[in-house]
């Protein structure tokens, strides 16, 4: 029997795996490769990339976990505030100025200053509410930053808008998968907190990609990673938790004292047969959203527009956000170097519209949308690859607070992890996976220890 079965080789569950991987466990991973949304691959001194991308920085769980694996991360540089809108390019100054500067009729102008000057507000009340307090449990900051605005949607917020000033907002709050109808007014302020202020919560790159992270943790695991393991059915019993899955179409069956259940809500709801009630009605209430991530690796030679920045917002476009993959390169040259790394994120709504298109297809549609804000890009492409997310990310509704006591509550021998867990993503998903293997070490520690006593009684043996 395994001390823990972690169903799931994400970043959460690779989170939980390494703070158990002095146990016996085993990670079942149904992909061909392991770091679920997290996926990035080298190509010399750049990387493409199509998953997670911004990480949290010094004093976070992400921090220790870096640290502990021995991966490096950077703060972004350059700006997260770009933004193209009806052909122009805003690419530094004030987001204030914005309304002024951006190709828009007069009666979006002024509807965006208005709606612009309560979310500055709103932000600035969000810093101070998200903030974690000296000696805080994590968990009570969340559930303050799940309460903050969670009455209202974003839509609520601001109230209906004019189409252009509708579109400055869309992108930076669709990120969430949600759109400013669906998700609460809070979550759309922290998505611009962020972008605002990326030195507060996740403003950082790994260094050489992120699945230098789940690589790394991964090839440490060695043996314990099962890859092509899909699990079928968790069942718990009085003192262990039975796991079914097909591996190469073979089934099997296992069997350990505990489980993390690291899976999207939606497919832990599903294999996991005996959870309780409360619990699995909580799950059915997630929300999830698609991602259609694109990757394209340039060979131009000389200075790009991009090169200073790290994100561009495309309202109206097949993707919501420009992301520059060498925009930490660049920031570390002291002379340009041929080619660049250029990610394009389509969440929710524009994820939708792309994720029964083939893969060619998308690529055509986006790089259409790449040569009318870069012109020639293009003709400097070598490399173009889609990857597709139906489970991309679960939102935050009105109402979602109140799941939260709920959902991190564990159910008897089972533990779950994940970034839906919470509203930080990348951090969510490794705070959580600690958690679950915190609490499972304490158990594991406690067996051990009545087996001392139990053996010290049975045989006689001094421990004094």
């Amino acid at each position: 029997m395994k001390d823990v079965i972690i169903i799931g080789g994400g970043l959460a569950g690779l989170s939980a795996a390494w703070r158990l991987k002095h146990h016996d466990i085993s990670v079942l991973e149904s992909e061909n490769r392991i770091g679920g949304r997290v996926h990035s691959e080298r190509r010399g001194d750049y990387w493409l990339n199509w998953g997670g991308h911004l990480f949290a920085g010094p004093g976070s769980a992400t921090d220790e976990l870096l640290q502990s694996v021995g991966v490096a991360s950077s703060p972004v540089p350059g700006t997260l505030t770009a933004m193209s809108l009806n052909g122009k390019l805003l690419l530094k100054g004030s987001v204030e100025m914005y309304p002024f500067r951006a190709p828009m009729s007069w009666k979006s102008r002024f509807a965006l200053i208005r709606a612009g000057a309560k979310v500055r507000a709103a932000v600035m009340r969000y810093g101070r509410v998200a903030k974690r307090r000296p000696g805080e449990d994590y968990r009570v900051q969340q559930q303050r930053i799940l309460e903050f605005m969670d009455n209202q949607t974003f839509t609520d917020f601001t109230g209906k808008l004019p189409t252009d000033a509708d579109s400055i907002f869309r992108p930076t709050v669709s990120r969430s998968t949600g759109s400013p109808e669906t998700i609460t007014a809070g979550a759309g302020i922290g998505y611009f907190h962020t972008v605002w202020n990326k030195n507060d919560g996740l403003g950082r790159n790994i260094d050489g990609g992120p699945s230098t992270l789940t690589d790394t943790i991964a090839k440490e695991l060695a043996e314990s990673v099962q890859l092509n393991a899909k699990a079928t059915e968790v069942v718990q019993k009085k003192d262990s938790v039975v796991v079914k899955y097909t591996q190469n179409g073979v089934e099997h069956v296992e069997e350990a004292r505990y489980a993390v259940l690291a899976t999207p809500a939606p497919i832990t709801r599903k294999i996991a047969k005996n959870i309780d009630s409360e619990l699995g009605d909580a799950l059915d209430k997630v929300t999830y959203g698609p991602h259609v991530s694109a990757a394209f690796l340039t060979d131009e030679k000389g200075p790009q527009i991009w090169d200073n920045v790290y994100s561009f917002a495309t309202p109206k476009r097949a993707f919501d956000i420009i992301l520059n993959q060498t925009n930490l390169i660049r920031a570390r040259e002291t002379k340009r170097q041929p080619g660049s790394s250029i990610m394009t994120f389509s969440p929710g709504d524009s994820g939708s519209r792309l994720i029964d298109k083939s893969k060619e297809e998308i690529i055509e549609i986006i790089l259409k949308d790449l040569d009318d804000i870069f012109p020639g890009f293009s003709d400097h492409v070598v490399e173009a690859r889609v990857n597709k997310y139906p489970f991309g990310s679960a939102y935050i509704f009105p109402g979602r607070a109140e799941l939260q006591p709920i959902l991190t509550k564990p159910d008897r021998r089972l533990f779950l992890a994940g970034d839906y867990l919470g509203s930080t993503y990348t951090e969510t998903a490794i705070q959580s996976g600690f958690t679950a293997a915190q609490n499972i070490n304490s158990l594991l520690g406690t067996e051990s220890i009545q087996n001392i006593d139990i053996n010290t009684s049975l045989y006689g043996v001094s421990t004094s």
